[in-house]
């Protein structure tokens, strides 16, 4: 399954670093941030539950960024 996110982040960089963290993040299969849109597209792993693992993601780049923000 693949969603898309809204998202806030600061800079080009930290998009990438979020990007990273996401990709690292158990269920998701891959991601991909667009700073200029400021969205995250997430493909999610068969059989997770998007809202809790977007959440761990949620929680993952808040440990790189604090001022990042997903919209779940």
């Amino acid at each position: 399954m693949k969603k898309s996110y809204k998202i806030e982040v600061d800079c080009a960089n930290c998009a990438n670093k979020m990007e990273a963290v996401a990709c690292k993040t158990a269920g998701v299969k891959s991601a991909v941030v667009n700073f200029m849109t400021l969205k995250m597209d997430v493909e999610f792993e068969e059989g997770v539950e998007p809202k809790s693992v977007m959440e761990n993601v949620r929680n993952n780049c808040k440990k790189i960024e604090d001022e990042f923000e997903v919209y779940i």
